[in-house]
């Protein structure tokens, strides 16, 4: 019989902070909201943020849709800042080209560069790029193992299906030229197969909870550790979190800097998925109980702190985009410097 893993225990030294992106588009103004970006790189460089994760999509209502073109540009106005995306949509992409563009941004940024990549929760990018969005379950698979052995072995073998195939190749610039090898992790949504693929390849793990509360994903770290276990894995990867949210001086005002967009923002999105209409008191039901993440530095580490002990999390990433761009650089600053502090503390406290 196979034994439970211990519980995980949290170093609060040891905990990340960081912030997720996609370049939310709210005056039409692509330029403009590229710079704002990079603008918020240049803060959460200066107040200790851990890193900033770009998202890509090909939608009229998102500015990135080459992530790490973008955080080559940051990584020249940052100096400690991690260089991440979330996530890269590996199924219509080249596992090549993405070893390639990510081993030149760990090279450029000395050795800065993060790699989560997913499935995405669009699908434009597949006849955007040629591919069969009916061989989505597919692509994904052996895209993934084919990236696991670029990532791992020098030099690369791969008999492809649905990818192709390499024989005795040598990628460049090397992954490790900057003398690290940049981290690769999984999103993961709901899926616990996508949970025990994570695991099967010894992958960290980041869970996007993006709706109820964040407590509903213990079972999925659970079953992580679990098939690590069973996989023969030392328990050593990190697992994180992805939530969107905004961190204010009060409740109040985040909630009221918060809201009008995100309300905008999901429902033209629920038009396109059938998803009821965005209300107040479903917004705070969903502040107070569940995956939004919106309040005073108090509120928003205390949540923080909750979900991580909860799940067994060493990174949350707060997802921003939403509010004035005035709003989303205080933000920022309090997840560095107010909201970050406190929860190493609440953890330890619970230790």
């Amino acid at each position: 019989m196979t034994t439970a893993p211990e519980p995980t225990r949290l170093d609060p030294a040891s905990l990340h902070f960081g912030l997720d992106t996609f370049g939310d588009l709210q005056d039409g103004d692509f330029a403009a909201t590229l710079r704002k970006v990079v603008d918020q790189a240049r803060l959460a460089d200066q107040v200790g943020v851990h890193a900033l994760n770009l998202g890509e999509h090909h939608r009229d209502d998102y500015a990135i849709s080459a992530p790490d073109t973008v955080l080559s540009y940051i990584a020249a106005a940052t100096e400690r800042l991690h260089l991440g995306t979330a996530v890269i949509v590996l199924s219509s992409d080249d596992p090549v080209r993405v070893y390639e563009r990510i081993s030149t941004l760990h090279a450029l940024s000395g050795g800065r560069a993060e790699l989560t990549v997913g499935r995405g929760s669009f699908t434009e990018s597949f006849p955007l790029f040629g591919y069969d969005l009916a061989k989505y379950e597919g692509l994904f698979e052996e895209k993934l193992a084919m990236l696991v052995q670029l990532w791992r072995e020098r030099p690369a073998t791969w008999d492809g299906e649905l990818a192709q195939s390499l024989s005795k190749q040598e990628l460049y610039p090397p992954l490790d030229a900057a003398g690290s090898v940049p981290p690769l992790a999984v999103a993961v949504g709901g899926s616990p197969q996508s949970v025990v693929r994570a695991a099967y390849h010894d992958l960290d793990l980041r869970l996007a909870v993006i709706g109820g509360a964040p407590e509903r994903f213990a079972p999925f770290a659970d079953l992580y550790r679990r098939a690590q276990d069973g996989f023969g894995h030392v328990q050593d990867n990190s697992v994180g979190f992805h939530s969107p949210g905004l961190i204010a001086d009060t409740d109040e005002e985040a909630a009221e800097a918060f809201f009008p967009q995100y309300a905008a923002n999901n429902n033209r999105v629920g038009a396109e998925r059938g998803w009821p209409r965005m209300t107040r008191a479903r917004f705070d039901d969903e502040v107070t109980h569940g995956a939004l993440f919106v309040g005073s530095p108090e509120t928003v580490a205390r949540k923080v702190a909750d979900a991580m002990l909860a799940l067994g999390a060493d990174t949350f990433d707060l997802k921003i985009g939403l509010g004035s761009q005035e709003a989303q650089l205080r933000s920022i600053e309090l997840l560095g410097t107010k909201v970050a502090p406190m929860v190493r503390d609440m953890v330890a406290d619970a230790a």
